[in-house]
């Protein structure tokens, strides 16, 4: 589609900054889906003639809708500024940055976060046996074969946790609960809540091999008490 066409031409509004003109009414024609996922913006030239501002501000404008998750801009004769297709890895950014701002202001305790994961990874670890894939269940080995060997102090620790329970997500087929699981872990790292010794170590990796295997053996049930018992665990053991 080209923005030849009259649903996709932008005008000029009075507004206190240029910048936010170009990025609101872009947002929204992505947002209303007058741009769809994975389609090309148009040029730079082309949206600065458009909007009558300058290609600097057009050039910051979408800067801001690329960290905002909802485009990428790829360099080259062939590149220019695309429409971000919807994955958890996209929208976990996007959830992320308000998450972060959240917990910052709000400043959340290991109660209030241990009982939205709850509510989010119980029943994404029982979707997950339902309908995880081989490569969801590699993913999953393979974290934990790194935090049996890990030191307790070794600073990859909540990275390690985050893709654990990411993963999960992932397996569970739904790409928003994904995207929410992992913007919750990204933004308050829950594992840096645990008091970890050499025996809350050991029991944490005994805890995400019985998830996993109950996740593999695709006993939904049983991948669901596992994750309760696991978070039971983490509140019980948590610093605060």
């Amino acid at each position: 589609m080209t923005s030849t066409t009259e649903s996709n031409t932008f005008k000029a509004l009075q507004v206190t900054r240029p910048r936010d003109q170009v990025e609101g009414q872009l947002r929204e024609a992505i947002l209303d889906g007058r741009f769809t996922q994975g389609e090309k913006l148009p040029p730079e030239t082309e949206l600065a003639q458009q909007f009558g501002v300058s290609r600097p501000t057009v050039r910051e404008a979408l800067g801001a809708l690329v960290s905002a998750g909802l485009i990428r801009k790829i360099p080259g004769v062939a590149g220019g500024s695309f429409v971000n297709t919807v994955t958890p890895d996209s929208l976990s950014r996007m959830l992320s940055e308000s998450m972060d701002t959240i917990v910052r202001i709000g400043a959340l305790n290991i109660d209030e976060i241990t009982e939205v994961r709850r509510v989010l990874e119980i029943p994404a670890t029982e979707w997950a046996a339902r309908n995880r894939s081989e490569a969801d269940i590699a993913t999953m080995k393979d974290v934990i074969e790194q935090q049996k060997n890990i030191a307790i102090d070794d600073p990859d620790i909540p990275d390690l946790d985050l893709r654990f329970h990411t993963a999960i997500g992932y397996a569970s087929g739904n790409r928003l609960l994904a995207a929410f699981i992992a913007s919750v872990h990204d933004a308050t790292h829950p594992a840096q809540f645990l008091d970890v010794t050499p025996d809350v170590a050991q029991k944490t990796v005994r805890q995400h091999i019985a998830i996993e295997a109950a996740i593999e053996a695709g006993d939904a049930e049983k991948a669901g008490a596992a994750m309760r018992e696991h978070l039971d665990f983490v509140l019980r053991y948590s610093l605060i």
